[in-house]
């Protein structure tokens, strides 16, 4: 039976990115629609959109809506497009005082920025004379959506019984905020045990308050059950057990194919493996490394943050470049922390003839890491998901990766790439020597791993259906079938 889902983020690639998060929220929903579902996408307005619309690059619909809030009524526009590549459509409310900003994050008032929005996205359908059957919420940033649905809202007929789904992207990032936010809302409720006095965690709230909640991978939504990886919260998670599921995230196969990506030097596809090597050379030639073809090329596209596993990264480079594991390559593409940066930095300023750290974002750079690096390295202290193994297999390079979260349930070891269990140097350098030596001493078995990475299918349809069971159970929850 199709679907009206209503679908609010607060990034959409490719509108506003800033991590994974962008990446399943501009394909989700396209995926979904190819299942006959009716979705509608409410995301914020930020200067870069703010910046199009006024310029006349995207639709103004008529009218504009009133948000009602703690604070008063405030009045907001609403620019309207659709997913490139679908007939998907996205609104963005624009509120200048809110939203009209350069970034996504890092202002003092996120809490009420994200709090209207998802106030303002009830407004978007009663705007549309349009009314869901489920919203999907995501992360902490739309949890006020789920938790003002759940109190408030039921004053309201139109959305009296709607159920929500919730998806944690991320439970390490929870949005605390003063309690004066539910003012701001609109609603009266309880303090949860997870909660300090006077203070919001609206991860929590979405927790507690949804429908039916998910992370995105079957082990992530296992591992943060546990207080080793329940960021606090991991009690109130056992409480929702029944009701929490794992559904692994997807990769837009439209935008990373290596057969028609115009970033690589040379198309490929798993019936022309041998044509990678053209890739390898321009990576090398781009970033003025040794022509190499026989040795082998380890890369990295990753942000450089604690969860990433740069902490153990620092001595592995060390042995991987004096010829630990004998003689290779090493290229890095990221930004982010300042002290991670300067040791790559330092390592690149040291191996001269061996490494580059390309430490900016370079989106036109890491297609022909995917494609021209014959390694991929992932050693994450956790990962929700992960999007960068799945491209790496699809793109023909062989990851190394911790066994956690998506990274678990992506990467076989010994079949379609290589893991390790512990975070340490060690276990992640054993790893690594173990992925170079079969490079190295058995091409048969080499193309074998790769031939299984190419061909396991990551796209988003298998996501799709997986979150349209979830859609149906959270509809037959709420109507007590």
């Amino acid at each position: 039976m199709p679907l009206k889902i209503l679908f609010v983020s607060v990034e959409v690639a490719p509108f506003a990115k800033v991590g994974g998060l962008a990446d399943v929220a501009g394909a989700l929903p396209k995926a979904l629609r190819t299942l006959g579902h009716d979705v509608r996408v409410v995301m914020p307005a930020y200067q870069s959109i703010e910046q199009r619309g006024r310029a006349g690059a995207l639709g103004v619909h008529p009218g504009g809506m009133i948000v009602n809030t703690g604070a008063g009524p405030i009045a907001a526009g609403l620019y309207e497009s659709v997913l490139p590549g679908s007939d998907v459509p996205i609104y963005f409310v624009a509120e200048r005082t809110l939203f009209d900003r350069p970034n996504v994050y890092g202002y003092s008032d996120d809490a009420y920025r994200f709090a209207f929005l998802s106030r303002a996205a009830f407004e978007v359908c009663n705007v549309l004379d349009w009314w869901p059957d489920v919203l999907h919420a995501h992360d902490w940033h739309t949890a006020p959506a789920v938790t003002w649905l759940a109190t408030a809202g039921q004053a309201d007929e139109r959305y009296r019984g709607l159920p929500s789904v919730f998806t944690i992207h991320n439970l390490a990032h929870q949005g605390h905020s003063p309690w004066d936010v539910f003012r701001y809302l609109g609603l009266i409720t309880h303090g949860l045990i997870e909660e300090k006095y006077g203070e919001v965690n609206f991860m929590a709230r979405g927790i507690y308050h949804a429908t039916m909640i998910n992370t995105v991978s079957p082990t992530y939504a296992r591992e943060i059950m546990t207080p080793e990886g329940g960021a606090g919260l991991h009690n109130l998670l056992l409480f929702r057990h029944f009701d929490v599921h794992g559904i692994l995230n997807g990769v837009d196969y439209e935008v990373w194919n290596p057969a028609t990506d115009p970033h690589l030097a040379a198309p490929f596809d798993v019936n022309r493996v041998e044509a990678r090597i053209e890739n390898k050379r321009a990576l090398q030639r781009r970033l003025d490394l040794p022509l190499r073809d026989e040795v082998p090329l380890v890369g990295m596209v990753t942000r450089l943050d604690w969860q990433k596993g740069i902490d153990i990264l620092g001595h592995v480079l060390h042995l991987l470049l004096n010829g630990g594991a004998g003689e290779a390559q090493f290229v890095v593409v990221g930004t982010g922390n300042g002290h991670y940066e300067d040791m790559l930095r330092h390592l690149a300023g040291y191996h001269t003839q061996k490494m580059r750290a390309v430490l900016a974002y370079a989106p036109e750079v890491a297609p022909l890491v995917y494609g021209g690096s014959d390694l991929f390295l992932m050693p994450s202290l956790f990962e929700p998901c992960g999007l960068g193994q799945m491209i790496a297999m699809r793109y023909g390079s062989v990851p190394v990766v911790r066994a956690v979260g998506g990274l678990a349930d992506t990467v076989r070891d010994g079949v379609t790439g290589f893991t390790f269990n512990y975070f340490s140097a060690d276990d992640f350098w054993r790893a690594l020597q173990r992925a170079i030596y079969i490079y190295n001493v058995d091409k048969v078995s080499w193309r074998a791993i790769q031939h299984n990475g190419m061909t396991t299918d990551f796209s988003w349809r298998n996501s799709a259906l997986g979150y349209q069971q979830l859609y149906e159970w959270a509809i037959a929850r709420m109507r007590g079938w």
